[in-house]
């Protein structure tokens, strides 16, 4: 099992470092009041070639869309990474917290990775309250995602967050 995976987001260096430490160029960085919007390539992946992503601290969401190469598409519309999201600046840092919510729109929403999150608890990885705070996190999202009948930008535009993407 691995430890939380952190990343950092440096919007003036319009760069990405991922959590192995490689920093990526990034092609657009937009911040909100609410959130900031990155699209970047990601080389060297043999299932997408590209990636957007929206942090919403307020949410504990990073909301993605990949972009996918051929012979690896996925029926999925969007894939949500729970995430505790801090701003300093111009940097924005995320440190994953396990769970993940696959979106079908209009269909349906999958938790996944409840797993990882409580072999990562049980090994002293992340506390007991980080990871009941995922959980709210996640059901939380499933909830609102729900009650817009699993519409993704529904769901934030009723939040006062209105995504835009690629």
């Amino acid at each position: 099992m691995h430890p939380p995976k952190h990343e950092t987001f440096d919007v003036a260096a319009y760069t990405n470092t991922d959590p192995k430490g490689i920093v990526r160029a990034v092609d657009v960085y937009t911040q909100r009041p609410w959130g900031l919007y990155m699209a970047r390539p990601t080389p060297g992946r043999a299932q997408f070639h590209y990636l957007e992503s929206w942090l919403l601290p307020t949410l504990g969401l990073r909301a993605n869309i990949f972009h996918w190469n051929p012979g690896h598409e996925r029926d999925q519309d969007f894939y949500l990474d729970i995430a505790e999201i801090t701003v300093t600046g111009q940097l924005w840092h995320t440190v994953d917290q396990y769970l993940d919510l696959v979106v079908y729109s209009g269909r349906r929403t999958e938790l996944v990775d409840v797993d990882e999150l409580l072999e990562a608890h049980q090994m002293g990885l992340i506390s007991a309250e980080t990871a009941e705070r995922a959980i709210a996190t996640a059901t939380a999202a499933v909830d609102g995602l729900a009650r817009h009948e699993y519409d993704l930008v529904s769901w934030l535009r009723s939040n006062a967050m209105d995504l835009s993407w690629r």
